[in-house]
Formats: C-alpha cells, sequence, structure tokens
C-alpha cells in the first residue's frame, strides 16, 4: 500500500511527490511514467535552459497570463509563487537568474541542473519510478485506490499529472468527469508568402500581430521561420485564440506590424532618410532597427527595389508604410513541437478543488498540470502553475 500513486513523469507529477516527501517523511511514494523519460518537458524547456518560472510576484499579474484557469489560479498563487519557487530551487542548491523579458532560468543555463536535483530529492526519500508503466484504469475501494496497468498498485492517495494525454482524458469520462475537448496551443502559423521566403532566423524584436476580424492581438519578437512565422508574438497569439483558430481549422488572416510602431513614426523616418540620403537606394539603406535583408525585401514588395530616397514618390512611401505596419499574410496551418506541445482542453476546471487540487467526484484522486483545462502562454507560466498546483496538492496529502 502507497501513500500517494503518482501517474505522470512530468513536472507536476515530480513536484508533488517531492512536496510530500519533505513535509511528510517516511511515505511511500511511486511515480508512473508511461514513456522511456522522465522530466521529458523539463528537459527541451527553454532550448534546453529550462525556463522554470516567470518574475511576476504578484499574483493578479500573473493570472493575466492564463488563457484559461485565471481565476482559478489567484487563490493558489497566493500560496506558492514565482518567489516561493526560486527560493525553494535556491535552498536545494540551484540558483535562479531573471533575465531582461522575465524569464527565470537556472544560472547554469541548464535544465539538467532541475532534473538532477529533482532526481536527488527523490533518491534521499526513497521515491520509486517507474518508466514504461502507463496507466489504463483507476478504482476506488475501502482502502483508496487501485491504479491498474502492466501491473496494480494499491494506494491511498493518487495524483494525477499526465500532461495532454487522450486516454487518460477518456478514463476519465468514463469516470463520470466532464473533459474540454482539448485542442492545440502555442503553435507557429504556418504562412506560404515571398515576403518571408529565403529569411527563416530573421527577426523583430517588438512586432505587433492581430488576427483579421477577430479581438485577438498580442506583440513582442516575431521571428521568421523556414514555414512561416513564431516567436513569443505568434505563440501568445496561439494561445489566448486557440480554440477560434482551431475551429477555424488553422486558415485565416493576420495583420502584422513589424515595427510595433505608429505609421506616424514611420513616415517621419523616411521623410529624414529623403532629407539626409536622397542619393541612397531605400533597399540599401534600412530604417528603425529593420535588419538588412528584411528591409530590402519589404523595398522589393513595395515596388522600390531600384528607387533612391530622395526620388521616392507619395505613393511609394505609403505602400512602405503599409508593408510595414499592416502587413496581410494567409496562414494556412501550424506547426507544434512535440516536446513542448502544450493544448487548451482537459479535465473541466469546476470539478477541481483549486484549495487542494482534489477532485470533487472522488476522495484522495488528485490532479495537477495539463490535464486540467488551464494553459498558459509562453514564458514559464506553464511551469509555474504546475509547481504551484503540486505545492498545494502535496500541502493536502501531507495533512
Amino acid at each position: 500500500m502507497y501513500d500517494l500513486v503518482v501517474v505522470g513523469g512530468g513536472a507536476a507529477g515530480f513536484f508533488t511527490a517531492i512536496c510530500l516527501a519533505e513535509k511528510r517523511p517516511n511515505s511511500k511514494i511511486i511515480i508512473l511514467e508511461k514513456s522511456s523519460k522522465v522530466l521529458a518537458k523539463v528537459r527541451v524547456s527553454g532550448g534546453g535552459r529550462c525556463n522554470v518560472t516567470h518574475a511576476c510576484f504578484e499574483p493578479r499579474e500573473m493570472v493575466k497570463h492564463y488563457p484559461r484557469g485565471h481565476k482559478e489560479l489567484l487563490g493558489p498563487f497566493t500560496k506558492f509563487l514565482c518567489g516561493d519557487m526560486m527560493e525553494w530551487l535556491s535552498d536545494r542548491g540551484v540558483e535562479t537568474k531573471i533575465e531582461e523579458d522575465g524569464r527565470v532560468f537556472p544560472s547554469s543555463d541548464s535544465s539538467q541542473t532541475i532534473i538532477s536535483c529533482f532526481r536527488e530529492i527523490c533518491e534521499k526519500h526513497k521515491i520509486e519510478i517507474r518508466t514504461q508503466c502507463g496507466i489504463t484504469s483507476l478504482s476506488k475501494n475501502e482502502d483508496g485506490w487501485s491504479v491498474n496497468g502492466p501491473e496494480s498498485f494499491a494506494s491511498k492517495s493518487v495524483m494525477l499529472a499526465t500532461g495532454s494525454t487522450p486516454s487518460v482524458w477518456q478514463m476519465l469520462g468514463d469516470m463520470g468527469y466532464e473533459i474540454v475537448n482539448p485542442v492545440p496551443s502555442l503553435f507557429t502559423f504556418n504562412i506560404d508568402d515571398e515576403l518571408l521566403e529565403d529569411l527563416p532566423g530573421l527577426s523583430m524584436p517588438a512586432a505587433e500581430v492581430n488576427i483579421i476580424g477577430t479581438k485577438f492581438r498580442d506583440s513582442g519578437p516575431l521571428l521568421i521561420t523556414h514555414w512561416g512565422l513564431s516567436g513569443p508574438a505568434v505563440l501568445k497569439l496561439s494561445a489566448w485564440a486557440a480554440r477560434e483558430l482551431a475551429e477555424a481549422e488553422y486558415r485565416f488572416e493576420i495583420e502584422v506590424n513589424w515595427l510595433g510602431m505608429e505609421t506616424s513614426r514611420i513616415k517621419e523616418a523616411i521623410e529624414e532618410a529623403r532629407a539626409d540620403h536622397g542619393t541612397r537606394l531605400v533597399r540599401n539603406y534600412p530604417l528603425l532597427g529593420t535588419p538588412r535583408r528584411l528591409w530590402a525585401r519589404f523595398s522589393d514588395v513595395s515596388g522600390l527595389d531600384h528607387v533612391n530616397y530622395g526620388s521616392i514618390k507619395a505613393s511609394q512611401i505609403d505602400d512602405l508604410i503599409q508593408t510595414l505596419s499592416a502587413n496581410t499574410l494567409r496562414v494556412n496551418g501550424k506547426s507544434t513541437f512535440k516536446e513542448e506541445f502544450v493544448t487548451c482542453g482537459g479535465v473541466e476546471r469546476k470539478q477541481i478543488d483549486f484549495k487542494t487540487m482534489q477532485s470533487r467526484k472522488h476522495e484522495g484522486l488528485f490532479m495537477a498540470g495539463e490535464v486540467i483545462d488551464i494553459d498558459a502562454v509562453t514564458g514559464g507560466f506553464n511551469f509555474q502553475a504546475a509547481w504551484t498546483e503540486a505545492f498545494l496538492a502535496a500541502e493536502n496529502l501531507a495533512k
């Protein structure tokens, strides 16, 4: 008989097990992971550096980064937020740093630092870890729970931290839980347009993107890729509009302000170039910090490939400003990264008590992470939700 069986060897699952073991030593705990590797998202997050949380220390500000779950997470964030997680890591020998954009990483710039910390604590408290051990059913009995898969485990309590796993949602649906239909979130936009052709890797630091015909718009760094557009501006937009874009079958139009500036400021810069550098070719003299190759492309599609600043016509200035500030692009599909895949959807939130993360339907059954219909924009926010939910669950389990 285990005190806790954790189903799912990711961030939320490990942190629940670790926090319970530290709060109530000698607890008998096992983590079951269906794949061959644990902490996979922790390993790949932030390009292998692990974007462990975000430096947002006010709960009311923090919840603004969650398209789904902002109301439910307000209370939990008053109990355990990014500062608490950074302190928790520091107390266990893992120092962190805050980058300019607010993202928090281990000072080592390696996700292995976080993974090693978690594994060492598991070893210290004799937490068992079983890989390639998925589950097929859960059943409640007089003594607690039976967790069934290739083998069965008896436990007083169960933590479901299985992430985006359709088979688990199916199992919970069979147990009477309402499941919000899961769709992708945090994805990039596939765009086939001559403007972007042969320019992968170029980026703009403060672009604005809006989905035409909707209220959805966001801003931030924008990256040109081999398949279209990515970067925080696009990823955040995809999170807020996840359900609407799924309904549109990922066929829609966006308007891009590449510079994130008012048209008056752009026109002013062009007029200054006309006055001071009239003999220079427009395509060879980029303005407003635009990368040279990208500016040359903007100039070409605006019909300015052989025009100098001194002879540029008013209509051509208008075309260039339009390309820079209100560039319409057609999106035909999305791309997601399997390792960092995030979903919008899962167990309907009203079925969870967010003071304890315990199911309102079944005593002794807890849930945390992406199995619940909660998700955030990019930047460490999804991890913070996982740490907070796991901490509250462990606190309740310890009692």
